[in-house]
């Protein structure tokens, strides 16, 4: 690992009449690839018919637009794009999950990673439920099926179940006749909900998707509220609300959001402005030019330069056309990765000492080739600084870090690591002032525990990434583990739901 991944975004829309939600899921999916790019999938809902795609790859790839056509129109529905937190990359794993039960249909699309997985899955597995991927989203849509069969609505089912369901979930869920978001209480990861013009309802991970499909953002949907959309119109349940602490995934605004997307209020764009402000006064240093690394950490370079008066520069390009899913054939090419997707601009960098802003050191491989690359275009002097904290703790809610074996500043102080990766210095945002940036009093409430240890949840029992599969055959895992020379057919996984 040398970046951290993304963790997965989730989509709903409800709407009064027959719209083509397919095609209009597709376009707000493109708008969260950020947040996945191993598997994408889209339910569309036409009068009680489920029809549904889920394949892997990103969006383009997964959602060809023969199958766009073939899911067509309906009122309601729901898409997925995914990272993996846990469970491995199979076509299994893939959301949204489509549930049949005894009361009706379920598509569930789930972000973020529940600390009581295990335990829930364990439990359920004793009880004989038969479980078809390694996810934690398995586990919460039978939650969601057990409660919905005792109760007399899919909200109140909904109602239920989050009390057995701890850690990190922003859900988004639809039934025949509903449509349902709901958000953890601790408000870990994003979830918002806006309109179109004709009063449509569209529930997503961030704003930036509701914008691109023409729709304007309400509001977010609080930690813990549930927001119930059917034909007499949009309600609230509350119930889970403001029991504990709000503690949004300070790195959402760091690097998982997207500039342009508004989270709990507060703007991306402006709050990694503020994360280059906060290391111009915490890390001053004497240079020519401050140069961003694409994209999340532009912004923070602009927000340091306007501090410290340094002049900005485009410094670095980033190849556009290259999918985080790219997989070079090789060690050696994969160490390499870095110079395919980004490569220097000389005349900004030749001659000049260089402040280089970027949102992470992790193993701290990647930071060394990017100054590497800034060195060998001529730099004199390159003096690396990040918008985030150093590493030193395992995250429990989404982001793929499972342990402190590989977070290099586990093992090597400051000093230490910009010798590693070749800096003639190096300078981490403060934790007392990654809490503000988008929140000047810094009270209202962030998830710093990979940067500090103080987990606003109990730890899990069983933390590793891939936790349901350490009990699989090997059998099993050769069967459903994709390759990398594997090439999906198109059009191999419709699935369809008829009443």
């Amino acid at each position: 690992m040398g970046k951290l991944h993304e963790e997965c975004g989730v989509f709903g829309i409800y709407s009064k009449t027959t719209k083509p939600l397919a095609r209009i899921t597709y376009y707000a999916l493109y708008a969260l690839q950020h947040r996945g790019q191993e598997s994408a999938g889209i339910v569309v809902n036409d009068e009680g018919i489920f029809r549904f795609r889920r394949e892997l790859g990103l969006v383009s790839e997964a959602m060809p637009n023969s199958e766009i056509e073939r899911l067509g129109s309906g009122q309601m529905a729901v898409g997925h794009v995914r990272y993996a937190t846990s469970g491995i990359t199979n076509r299994i794993n893939t959301q949204p999950i489509v549930v049949n039960h005894v009361k009706g249909r379920m598509a569930l699309c789930h972000n973020g990673n529940l600390v009581n997985s295990f335990e829930l899955r364990s439990e359920l597995e004793m009880n004989g439920c038969i479980f078809q991927s390694t996810t934690d989203t398995e586990a919460i849509s039978y939650i969601i099926t057990r409660e919905r069969i005792k109760t007399g609505s899919i909200e109140q089912a909904v109602n239920n179940a989050l009390d057995k369901l701890h850690g990190a979930y922003s859900l988004v869920i639809m039934s025949p006749s509903k449509l349902i978001a709901a958000r953890d209480e601790h408000g870990f990861h994003p979830l918002c909900y806006g309109k179109l013009e004709d009063g449509s309802v569209v529930f997503a991970s961030e704003s930036c998707a509701i914008e691109a499909v023409g729709g304007k953002l309400v509001r977010d949907v609080e930690p813990g509220e549930i927001i119930v959309v059917d034909h007499n119109g949009i309600r609230s349940i509350k119930d889970h609300c403001n029991k504990v602490k709000r503690s949004m995934c300070v790195f959402e605004y760091i690097y998982f959001a997207r500039p342009d997307s508004v989270l709990d209020g507060a703007s991306v764009h402006e709050a990694r402005v503020q994360a280059g402000r906060f290391l111009a006064q915490e890390h001053p240093v004497e240079a020519d030019v401050v140069i961003g690394v694409p994209d999340s950490g532009l912004d923070a370079a602009v927000g340091y330069s306007r501090e410290s008066g340094i002049p900005y520069g485009i410094g670095l390009l980033k190849n556009k056309y290259i999918g985080r899913t790219f997989i070079a054939p090789g060690q050696t090419e994969r160490e390499n990765l870095v110079r395919i997707k980004l490569n220097a601009i000389r005349s900004e960098i030749e001659g000049k000492r260089v402040i280089l802003v970027d949102d992470s050191i992790v193993r701290g491989t990647t930071s060394e080739r990017l100054v590497r690359i800034v060195r060998e275009a001529g730099a004199k002097e390159v003096h690396m600084r990040i918008t985030a904290p150093p590493f030193m703790n395992p995250c429990y809610y989404g982001i793929d870090i499972d342990s402190r074996d590989y977070l290099i500043a586990c093992h090597h102080s400051v000093e230490e690591t910009a010798k590693i990766i070749g800096a003639d210095s190096l300078g981490y945002i403060s934790v007392e002032n990654v809490i503000k940036i988008a929140d000047p009093t810094g009270q209202k409430g962030f998830c710093t525990a990979c940067f500090d240890g103080k987990y606003p949840t109990e730890i899990p029992s069983v933390t590793s990434k891939n936790r349901f599969e350490e009990k699989l055959s090997k059998e099993w895992k050769d069967r459903h583990t994709v390759k990398s020379s594997e090439r999906v057919p198109e059009g191999e996984y419709i699935e369809k739901f008829e009443a």
